[in-house]
């Protein structure tokens, strides 16, 4: 069978998180081909590649969302039907499929639909209908810089194939209910963190954005999220939190399904942790250098553990250079707190290395889904502090049939002072935090090992290519 994956932002060109379990879902699966639909900022090269690809990738096609095709199939006009099922697609009204096939086959690229009065009318009755006061040309401005990616993305010709699998809503799940209408094949939809609430946050707190237009780009990204969950076959997430969001964002119940992260838990567990002379508090972070993981609380928690007299040292490790302005503040943080000699980011490391030598690991996300990185240091025994975001109250201290004790602390986001506190915690009570290691390991071998969701999603893709009638040879 040939998948498709289609993934936002993401593999192969980051590393770590969604890019992580796409490489694992790639290597577990020898028996299927993939291809690989990836949507990027700009347009990027092999050179750009942070994996190297398992032999079973059948090619990558990356679509840039910044660049502007300037070719389209041929614009055609529009019955009545199909003028209707695109004003109420742009109005943010209807997650109709003929929308997509007039989007990409009908309309021609942006610049010629831009310029069709079928756009003019559309922007004015929105105008009026959401009773703006502001500037009509901003506002048709802003109408352009939200249609032009949906627009130019879906003029692409994508690739063949038997199975098509997104791993959020956006316009990754725009593209794939895009193939899965062209091609008439099966659609499964994975989102790790819930796409359309993570754009929301990130949209409310823009200053780019004028705040009198916030509501519909918030409100856009919402109907591409609508979209996907209306399209897809399966709409799986990894926890049962994210589930019941996705219902009450729109995905239809008989659809929702979910299917928990793994890890290798044989390759983890087998570590020989070194045991720490207590002189000082070895703490770890496994995590990228970027806003959402909010970093700076880490450091200021950091700061707040020196001033009561607690030796640590902590390492920070993850790649560099996603975002460097960020990466530049989190240097500049340290320094002007004068915590060189005992916090260091570490750049892409080896976590087998660092594993070890750790007393406890801490995540400070804004957002997550289910984090890999919580789940592998939990295999190896090592106890966490984590924010409440995602799935990791679940992970720490177990769904309602857990049968095993707590694997670390939850603490609020962004409250540096709750993390120094249960870091402190940890160091003078080594008893307490090795069973809350033990508690950990015991949770990740009974629930969260890759070959089980490998094997549900086997079953799955096997299941959904057979109810459409088989797979190519």
């Amino acid at each position: 069978m040939k998948v498709g994956i289609v993934v936002e932002g993401s593999y192969p060109y980051v590393s770590g998180g969604v890019a992580s379990w796409v490489q694992t879902v790639m290597r577990k699966m020898p028996e299927h081909q993939f291809e690989i639909i990836t949507i990027t900022p700009k347009p990027m090269t092999e050179g750009d590649y942070r994996y190297t690809l398992p032999e079973n990738v059948a090619g990558i096609t990356n679509l840039p969302l910044n660049l502007e095709q300037k070719r389209s199939r041929s614009r055609k006009p529009l019955t009545e039907e199909e003028e209707k099922a695109l004003t109420e697609w742009m109005m943010l009204e209807s997650a109709n499929p003929d929308a997509l096939e007039v989007i990409g086959n009908r309309i021609g690229n942006s610049t010629e639909f831009f310029s069709g009065q079928l756009f003019w009318e559309l922007v004015q009755s929105s105008y009026i209908k959401e009773q703006q006061s502001a500037s009509f040309i901003e506002y048709l401005f802003m109408w352009k810089g939200m249609f032009t990616p949906v627009i130019e993305l879906m003029q692409y010709d994508f690739p063949e194939v038997d199975l098509v699998h997104s791993v959020s809503t956006g316009y990754a799940g725009l593209i794939a209910a895009v193939i899965k209408h062209q091609q008439q094949i099966p659609y499964i939809l994975t989102e790790h963190g819930i796409y359309s609430r993570e754009r929301e946050e990130e949209i409310l707190q823009a200053s780019w954005i004028a705040d009198y237009y916030k509501k519909r780009w918030v409100d856009f990204f919402h109907h591409l999220s609508r979209q996907a969950y209306f399209a897809a076959d399966d709409v799986i997430t990894l926890f049962e939190r994210n589930s019941e969001l996705q219902g009450h964002l729109g995905a239809p119940e008989e659809k929702l399904r979910v299917i928990p992260n793994g890890i290798d838990y044989n390759r983890l567990s087998g570590i020989e942790r070194r045991t720490s002379s207590r002189d000082k508090l070895v703490m770890g972070a496994i995590v990228r250098i970027v806003p959402i993981k909010d970093i700076k609380t880490m450091i200021q928690a950091a700061k707040l553990l020196e001033e009561r007299s607690v030796p640590f040292e902590l390492h920070i490790m993850g790649p560099l250079d996603e975002d460097e302005e960020y990466k530049e503040e989190c240097e500049r943080l340290i320094r002007q707190l004068s915590l060189e000699g005992s916090v260091y980011l570490t750049g892409k490391v080896n976590i087998m290395e660092y594993l070890p030598i750790f007393d406890v690991c801490l995540l400070t996300s804004i957002s997550e889904g289910q984090p890999l990185a919580v789940l592998e240091g939990m295999a190896a025994g090592i106890p966490w502090v984590v924010t409440d975001v995602g799935s990791c109250s679940e992970l720490i201290y177990g769904g309602s049939h857990d049968r095993f004790g707590p694997a670390g602390f939850v603490v609020t986001p962004v409250k540096p002072a709750q993390i120094a506190e249960r870091c402190e915690w940890f160091y003078h009570n080594p008893a307490e935090a090795e069973k809350f290691g033990m508690n950990g390991k015991k949770r990740a071998e009974a629930y969260y090992q890759v070959d089980q969701f490998i094997d549900l999603y086997a079953e799955l893709y096997t299941e959904r290519r057979e109810a459409y009638g088989g797979h190519r040879v």
